[in-house]
């Protein structure tokens, strides 16, 4: 899939006031500072799309882009940021978890997971809550150049193994690099597949 326009259409926290546009949807969700951000700009080839910073927490909304005005992107929240107030993390939690059961148009989810460290709790307890009220998702594995293969590949195994104790398969999953644009077309190519295949739900 080629990227021609990325348009940003509403940034809000009510589920109610999200756009209408009958087009197929994919959100991006991961722990603060997994590199959300950079990964959405490298997919969409649009340096400064999402607000990359260093200082987790950074998004705080339910941000819709329309990609080549036929399907849309949405940067959520990241998760599990201590520095974030409780009740803000309360809220987060509220119109995040509204926003998975409630949309619609949300054909796929994808949960992002720093490749650099071994299964997180707070990672599988979210796939866990997605898959135990359907919502479809797949994993990205997040910031691959910043250990060696061998590293990535035990890090990634350890993660499968963690998994296929409560799932009978593994998701689909993906290993990316926003520094080398690695897995950027199997990313687009997956979402251009899905929309291939959802194509008669939305006419």
């Amino acid at each position: 899939m080629k990227i021609n326009t990325a348009t940003f259409i509403i940034s809000n926290t009510d589920v109610s006031r999200c756009p209408k546009d009958n087009i197929p949807e994919y959100a991006f969700i991961g722990r603060s500072n997994v590199g959300k951000s950079s990964l959405i700009n490298m997919l969409t080839n649009h340096k400064k799309l999402a607000k990359t910073s260093g200082k987790p927490g950074k998004t705080q909304l339910i941000n819709h882009f329309k990609i080549n005005d036929s399907w849309f992107l949405v940067d959520l929240p990241g998760y599990g940021y201590a520095q974030v107030s409780k009740s803000k993390r309360k809220t987060f939690q509220g119109f995040i978890k509204d926003y998975f059961l409630q949309r619609k148009q949300l054909v796929c989810s994808f949960i992002l997971v720093d490749s650099r460290h071994e299964p997180q709790k707070i990672d599988l307890e979210f796939m866990q809550f997605l898959g135990e009220n359907g919502v479809p998702f797949g994993i990205i594995f997040t910031k691959s150049d910043k250990l060696g293969s061998s590293s990535l590949n035990k890090n990634i195994t350890k993660y499968k193994k963690q998994l296929l104790k409560t799932w009978e398969s593994i998701p689909t999953h993906f290993i990316t690099s926003a520094e080398s644009e690695m897995g950027r077309d199997e990313v687009l190519n997956f979402i251009e597949q899905v929309n291939t295949n959802v194509a008669d739900n939305f006419k």
